[in-house]
């Protein structure tokens, strides 16, 4: 903001020494900021200001300078009840949160400095009041530049029905406590994430959709780096409202335990057109996976209540090399849908993909037993990867799709394997071209009741 007005917390007696509570001068700049039209409120001078909630408003710039660190109270009680809630059924304990706005348009989030969450076990411990770091609900305009978002107690951020975002050079590290997710749009539009390092206990970047009427679309994540304990980018669980017109880019995944892309539809919106291109993985065990079932997600669905299945289609995977050589005999490219209700229009091309092998002739029969992600198996489970048992196949294993295209894909074992490379079950109008395992052109590829593209 070129000639703002700004509005410095040390004027507001706010005092850095890592101790003193100042709520109320942060509050107090912010709220004299937006009443005067907007400008800049200055957290500056190096050291630690300890703070509960605060509300960003209309027009207001948070800027906190490098080598100055705004961090959240280790006290639940200092942050508020009135900040909107958790979407998930599971974690109502993480209503609260530490930076919160409401119904309010420019916002930026920007510094060389540090957001700390102070979320460490000690203070904010599993199974207790864990506040999030940030959350936003129905607002406008909102920047997020090279700021450090570091420590919360639960997520990082998330973002409920806004418009118009902009996250670039951001540094994420939520590593001291569980869910540690780093950004969530739920129900927003034109999103854009570029140029950020994301470190998590939890999915990195999550797309979702907790109200039929806000969809999740208009979404561009490129040149970032992904670290996590679970996903790098997840797309789904919270699916009520549509997601669609997504595209991944030019982004690297290292050390992520569960997969590198993520989607799963699971409560009565529709997925479509979707592309993600030139990703380099490194020890990401499912470089794809993706789910289409029925499963309870949301805080406001009624208990028992199932939301009904519409569709998942158009989804196109290029450019991706991933390598997963050191890790166990589960790594694979992993898609189903339901025997009702397929996923559809799905390309895969340009693939190399290096496993661990070790898979055994056992393991190869075991096609039947993959299970099936249907109410009656989940009961109150997600759709997770740990629940359907042993690969029948060591590269790619897809069922319940209409619509399938393989082409020029390398799979690459460390040690032998006695499975197949690729298991197709109930899948129509399929087609391949240079798939190889190993260099040489597959030929024992395993294919059950598929109906095949001449």
């Amino acid at each position: 903001m070129t000639n703002a007005r700004e509005y410095n917390i040390s004027d507001y007696n706010a005092v850095n020494d890592g101790k003193t509570l100042n709520t109320k001068a942060i509050q107090q700049a912010i709220d004299d900021c937006t009443s005067s039209g907007g400008g800049i409120v200055n957290i500056d001078g190096g050291g630690i200001y300890v703070s509960g909630t605060i509300y960003l408003k209309d027009n207001v710039s948070l800027h906190i300078d490098g080598g100055t660190t705004l961090q959240g109270s280790a006290d639940y009680y200092d942050y508020t009840k009135d900040t909107y809630k958790m979407m998930y059924q599971y974690s109502t304990n993480m209503d609260r949160c530490f930076i919160y706005a409401e119904n309010s348009k420019n916002i930026s989030i920007v510094g060389t400095g540090t957001i700390d969450g102070n979320g460490h076990l000690e203070n904010f411990a599993q199974g207790t009041g864990r506040p999030m770091l940030i959350r936003m609900l129905e607002c406008q305009n909102i920047h997020l530049n090279n700021i450090n978002l570091i420590n919360p107690a639960s997520w990082t951020s998330v973002f409920l029905y806004c418009d118009n975002i902009e996250v670039s050079g951001i540094n994420i590290h939520s590593r001291v406590n569980f869910n540690g997710d780093g950004l969530d749009f739920d129900g927003c539009t034109r999103v854009r994430v570029s140029n950020s390092n994301f470190d998590n206990s939890d999915d990195c970047i999550c797309l979702q959709t907790s109200r039929s009427d806000k969809p999740c679309k208009d979404v561009v994540i490129t040149n970032n780096i992904f670290r996590s304990k679970w996903a790098g980018i997840r797309i789904g669980l919270l699916s009520k409202g549509d997601i669609e017109s997504v595209a991944v880019s030019n982004c690297t995944f290292r050390n992520i335990e569960d997969a590198g892309i993520k989607i799963q539809q699971n409560e009565g919106g529709e997925m479509k057109n979707m592309t993600f291109s030139n990703l380099v993985m490194e020890n990401v065990p499912r470089p794809i996976f993706m789910t289409f079932c029925q499963q309870r997600m949301s805080v406001d669905t009624p208990k028992g209540q199932i939301e009904p299945i519409k569709r998942m289609h158009g989804f196109y995977f290029n450019n991706i090399i991933a390598d997963n050589s050191k890790g166990d005999k589960n790594s694979a490219i992993f898609i189903t849908g339901l025997p009702n209700h397929k996923i559809e229009d799905i390309s895969i091309k340009n693939i190399r993909f290096i496993v661990s092998g070790g898979g055994t002739k056992m393991d190869a029969a075991k096609v039947d037993s993959v299970k099936e992600f249907t109410p009656e198996v989940m009961g109150v489970h997600y759709p997770e990867f740990y629940s359907i048992g042993t690969l029948p196949a060591f590269g790619i294993f897809v069922r319940h799709t209409a619509g399938l295209h393989l082409e020029n894909i390398n799979l690459i074992t460390i040690n032998e394997d006695k499975r197949p490379p690729v298991i197709l079950n109930d899948v129509t109008d399929f087609y391949s071209s240079f798939l190889k395992k190993n260099g040489k052109k597959i030929r024992d590829i395993e294919i059950i009741n598929v109906s095949k593209k001449e």
